[in-house]
């Protein structure tokens, strides 16, 4: 079980005291009620470790869900957009689930760990909405949250790393494929999944075991320049790779206050993981009326003029507001000015051009800047090696 820390009130992972010694800044978030470093070192050296060797990001405060029965797979393709049945076993899939507005509740990754037997990770809590939906179904559905120690180890490096840990034979696991191996009389489970569009994986042990794990991997990688990674590197990793984040670029239906406020798969888009051919989902009839009339809004990326990052700011054209920014970042590594936005329909098409309202401080004092900015149909960042296999070694 996780510790609960007397000086946060909050708990702490099973890596928790190997991250403690590692983050000199003290700069710490809150992640569903664990303590989480926001950043170790430097923000920048920390994604530039993610991109040139490889970074470890703790996964740990993922809530995970073991899903099991006779029943499971006609009970994940009511509860996902996506069709289960296409996901072999030791395979994962990204999948996404909607209330019955056809109004997106979350996005998260499922793993078929054999026949009957899945595990769901999500980034927020979803125990209710799993058990509601579960009703006519012989399904057990088991939060695991705290029985399961997790690292994303990340970048070009990774695979050398996993496999200089005695990891053998890795670099033939193909993307969204899984794999066990025995770590001290545990299981290993090694993903090839992350949230940084590089080359990475996912590791997955019992928190007995995560202090060990944590040694050995860094021992392994040490010859590959391995670093810890905090929250904002990987927050700039997924901008410029077009990864969304719940709780930034949209808010789940459960959460809204106000009408409009939440948004459907198509409206943040992610129609790609609605699949009309199987057969009824949560949201299925509200979708295909959305489809069949068209969406309120629509989500794009955006390439702003400058390096001032769009955070919050409005999207204008004509001098009127017509979008607004989820996420902005200056990355790196692509050189460019990036942002997720929303945009009322029907703006937001590729190649459509508009003006950002900028704010930025410099010694207590604020500039307004107008920054042209463009639409555009890809992430700035997707490298071959990515995908690639065998995994090539660096």
């Amino acid at each position: 079980m996780s510790e609960l820390s007397n000086d946060t009130m909050l708990l702490e992972t099973p890596f928790h005291s190997r991250i403690k010694e590692l983050c000199g800044l003290n700069d710490w978030g809150n992640w569903s009620g664990y303590t989480t470093p926001n950043a170790y070192f430097d923000v920048e050296l920390e994604y530039f470790a993610l991109r040139s060797t490889t970074g470890v990001f703790d996964l740990s405060p993922m809530n995970k869900y073991r899903i099991t029965g006779p029943d499971v797979e006609p009970y994940l393709n009511r509860l996902v957009t996506r069709d289960v049945s296409k996901i072999g076993i030791n395979r994962v899939g990204y999948a996404i689930w909607c209330d019955d507005a056809g109004q997106l509740l979350d996005d998260g990754t499922l793993f078929r760990l054999s026949k009957n037997d899945y595990r769901l990770c999500a980034y927020r809590r979803a125990t209710d909405w799993l058990q509601w939906c579960a009703l006519g179904f012989d399904v057990n559905i088991v939060d695991e949250t705290d029985e399961i120690a997790g690292l994303a180890v990340q970048g070009p490096t990774s695979c050398s790393t996993l496999t200089a840990m005695g990891l053998t034979d890795l670099e033939h696991l193909k993307p969204f494929g899984m794999k066990n191996y025995d770590f001290e009389g545990e299981s290993l489970m090694v993903s090839r999944t992350g949230f940084t569009g590089d080359l990475g994986y996912e590791v997955w042990i019992a928190p007995e075991k995560a202090e060990l794990l944590w040694d050995r991997l860094f021992a392994a990688g040490k010859q590959f320049l391995i670093k810890p990674i905090g929250s904002y590197a990987l927050d700039i990793a997924r901008i410029e790779t077009g990864f969304l984040q719940a709780g930034v670029d949209f808010v789940s239906a459960e959460e809204v206050i106000r009408p409009g406020r939440s948004r459907s798969p198509f409206e943040l888009g992610l129609a790609w993981l609605v699949d009309f051919n199987k057969p009824l989902f949560n949201g299925r009839k509200a979708l295909l009326a959305e489809r069949e009339n068209g969406s309120r809004y629509r989500f794009a990326l955006l390439d702003i003029d400058g390096n001032k990052p769009a955070d919050h700011s409005f999207i204008l054209k004509g001098g009127k507001q017509v979008g607004t920014v989820t996420s902005a970042v200056w990355c790196p590594t692509a050189k460019s000015n990036l942002a997720f936005a929303q945009f009322e329909m029907p703006h937001g098409a590729v190649g459509e051009k508009f003006v950002a309202e900028i704010y930025y401080q410099r010694e207590l004092h604020w500039t307004r800047l107008l920054a042209p900015c463009t639409v555009i149909d890809r992430p700035v960042f997707n490298p071959a090696r990515r995908r690639k296999t065998p995994a090539i070694a660096f």
